[in-house]
């Protein structure tokens, strides 16, 4: 980090939906990419549209060159990535190393951490598309936050540089969040693509705009109904 302005040089590994769309709020807050990683033609058009200036680079490349590494792959992957990296003798002191899976926890970069990387956890709760519509909608988001308490701060700070508010999460407490995250989506998608299906076939041209209004309600009154349970108890 750079202790005059605390800007960093950021890498993303992995141009998903969701490594891209990070790597965007982060340059937004000032700091520096330095690189990107794109396997398939689809993640350089990503790249492309989203980090148009930013090179795209092998991954030990992006973790040679980088204060913080973003690691934005899919869960299965993020275990064997570390520890392949840690292999390579990749991973550098003092770097910072954050990976935005909601299901794993610090363990997952302990390779990293071994060689004195710093790790972070940091899931953004949002469904997203790897386009700039979801860096209107980090700003009304919410993440998850997992770290060492002598750097939570630094991954509080992050967050909130990218226009999110954090919310911490224990080490332990990780896959329970992981699982409820899962359930709430799976069950709004299924609910939600069948009210659309269904407002289309009536003739509604433009039902996601209709079933807004309805469904921050319904999470407004179950967070509601949560609360008041919470206090009967």
């Amino acid at each position: 980090m750079n202790a005059r302005d605390g800007r960093l040089g950021v890498g993303i590994v992995g141009a998903g939906r969701v490594g891209p769309v990070i790597g965007a709020a982060l340059a937004g807050a000032g700091h520096a990419l330095v690189g990107v990683s794109a396997s398939t033609d689809d993640e350089r058009d990503r790249v492309e549209s989203m980090l148009p200036a930013v090179p795209v680079l092998t991954v030990p490349q992006i973790v040679e060159r980088s204060e913080l590494v973003v690691i934005a792959v899919p869960d299965d992957q993020l275990v064997e990535l570390v520890a392949g990296l840690a292999a390579l003798g990749a991973w550098q002191p003092g770097q910072l190393v954050l990976h935005t899976s909601a299901r794993h926890g610090l363990a997952a970069l302990d390779p990293a951490r071994a060689a004195g990387a710093i790790p972070l956890a940091v899931h953004p709760a949002i469904a997203f598309t790897g386009t700039s519509v979801d860096l209107a909608r980090l700003r009304d988001a919410w993440c998850a936050v997992t770290a060492p308490g002598p750097v939570l701060p630094i991954a509080q700070a992050l967050v909130v540089e990218m226009g999110a508010e954090p919310v911490v999460i224990s080490d332990d407490d990780r896959p329970a969040y992981a699982d409820a995250i899962d359930a709430a989506s799976q069950f709004s998608t299924a609910i939600i693509t069948q009210s659309v299906a269904a407002l289309r076939a009536i003739g509604v041209d433009e039902p996601g705009r209709l079933l807004g209004g309805v469904v921050r309600s319904a999470v407004e009154n179950a967070l509601q109904s949560a609360a008041v349970d919470s206090i009967d108890r």
